[in-house]
């Protein structure tokens, strides 16, 4: 059902730098760069993870409310690329852990205010 997801960033250079090292541990490939705008796949079929600027041509902002959750591969990995997202320079909003009904995630947000966690579901082990 979704193709692809997009966040804002005002900032690509900075914004290559911050996703690319965290994306490739999860497996996905830098598939489009430009001045403007940044994509990664994960495979064939699934939805394209891209950071642009915004095509209007105004500043690039955050929605309120609005997140974007990355699949892991497991509770470790969570732990691993939330670390690793905070090393680049990402802000803390959830240290991982458990949450309601053994969801296991953390919550961060990028250089550019995006808000973004990491999960795994209950049944992909600790």
């Amino acid at each position: 059902m979704i193709g692809y997801l997009t966040l804002g960033s005002n900032d690509i250079e900075a914004s290559s730098h911050f996703y690319t090292p965290f994306l490739e541990i999860m497996g996905a490939v830098k598939v489009a760069e430009s001045d403007t705008s940044l994509a990664w796949s994960f495979g064939e079929g699934k939805p394209l993870f891209l950071v642009r600027k915004p095509f209007d041509g105004n500043e690039a902002s955050n929605g309120n409310g609005a997140m974007i959750a990355l699949n892991a591969s497991s509770c470790e990995e969570v732990d691993k690329l939330h670390k690793k997202a905070i090393a680049l320079g990402g802000q803390n909003e959830g240290d991982p852990g458990v949450r309601s009904g053994g969801f296991y995630c953390a919550y961060f947000r990028d250089p550019s205010g995006n808000k973004l966690n990491f999960y795994c579901s209950p049944d992909s082990g600790s």
